[in-house]
């Protein structure tokens, strides 16, 4: 990976593209492995126990060599319980020394700019040169969760103005409102991201900012968006050059069915929630596989399994190589969820190893 958002280093091909080192006798993959944990809840289980559980893997993902740990942020959704992510940061910055920790990501259309950064500041400040500022661009899952936020789904489209306000509140450029600093954010400085599926990397792009993508919509579209990032890309005070951050999941066991059945939990949650509107807390593998789907379910669950890279660690070394060399990206966020926790953390400690990833 470069060595930070917009700055060449070693690991680029003459191609432009990435190359990712899947030879587990390596000393460090050439591009960085980061972790997003969205602190999924488990069925019969306090929401308590998924932030605690957040905090843990943090920890745990430091001692792997990953290179960043983000946590993201809901409203209302039964299956996650990070709803504060600036505040669940500070406590996996706390219980952890190296690790970069930011979001992936607060949702800007969902707050004041003015206090974003302040949040940030306060971040910063506390835990120099470690934190992170993942900007989303999404509002509340239902009309009730964006009423009782006073947001409405056109939120999104003043995302620029507001992203550009943000920052301006860090190097004292802003001038929405005259007069007005954020403490002590201004003159501390936290790189950006901006998480897209789409049309958000010509955000990223006019704001020079680096770019988190996931294949949401497919790949091709989502190389699609790279590309046209690339080509838009504005170099600025944050980023000298494009920086691609790919998102997804990357489930690994000893055997490649036994990684299969690390996807069944959040396939079925990704089903339940297109087909009866509610995201659900994650469920056993053998008991939704045991479970009567409807036509309607069945076609969604099967559709949920696709897109994902899973098997053994060679095979999904593998894998994740050939995606970071079609995509050319600098940097791979893993953001793999099931129900069973120690099946979840072998899956990143094999990946880990698989890819000559150095542990601490």
């Amino acid at each position: 990976m470069a060595s930070g958002p917009g700055r060449a280093g070693a690991g680029e091909c003459p191609c432009g593209r990435r190359a990712f080192s899947s030879d587990v006798t390596s000393a460090a993959p050439a591009t960085k492995l980061s972790v997003l944990d969205r602190s999924r809840t488990r069925r019969g289980e306090e929401p308590a126990r998924a932030l605690r559980d957040t905090v843990a893997f943090a920890r745990e993902a430091e001692r792997l060599g990953y290179h960043r740990f983000w946590v993201s942020e809901h409203h209302g959704v039964p299956g996650v319980a990070g709803s504060a992510p600036t505040v669940l940061a500070a406590a996996v910055a706390a219980a952890t020394t190296r690790i970069r920790v930011g979001t992936g990501g607060v949702m800007l259309p969902n707050h004041q700019p003015l206090v974003v950064a302040e949040q940030f500041g306060v971040l910063a400040a506390l835990f120099p040169g470690r934190i992170d500022m993942g900007l989303g661009r999404s509002v509340g899952f239902t009309d009730g969760v964006r009423r009782a936020l006073g947001r409405e789904k056109d939120a999104v489209e003043d995302f620029g103005a507001r992203l550009a306000e943000l920052l301006g509140y860090f190097d004292g450029s802003q001038q929405v409102h005259r007069g007005v600093h954020a403490r002590p954010a201004e003159g501390l400085h936290v790189p950006a991201f901006v998480l897209a599926t789409g049309g958000g990397a010509d955000l990223a792009a006019d704001a020079g900012l680096p770019l988190v993508i996931a294949a949401a919509r497919g790949e091709d579209r989502m190389l699609a968006a790279i590309d046209r990032y690339r080509t838009r890309f504005r170099p600025s005070a944050q980023a000298a050059e494009p920086y691609v951050v790919v998102s997804g999941t990357v489930a690994v066991a000893e055997t490649a069915e036994r990684a299969r059945e690390l996807l069944v939990p959040e396939a079925w949650s990704g089903a339940y929630s297109r087909t009866h509107g509610e995201f659900p807390p994650l469920a056993p593998a053998a008991e939704i596989r045991a479970r009567t789907m409807t036509e309607r379910e069945r076609a969604a669950y099967e559709q949920s399994l696709k897109g994902h890279i899973a098997g053994t660690p060679e095979q999904a070394a593998a894998e994740l190589g050939a995606l970071v060399e079609r995509s050319g990206a600098d940097e791979f966020l893993v953001s793999t969820s099931t129900y069973d926790r120690t099946a979840l953390l072998d899956s990143y400690r094999l990946l880990a190893e698989a890819v000559g990833q150095s542990r601490s």
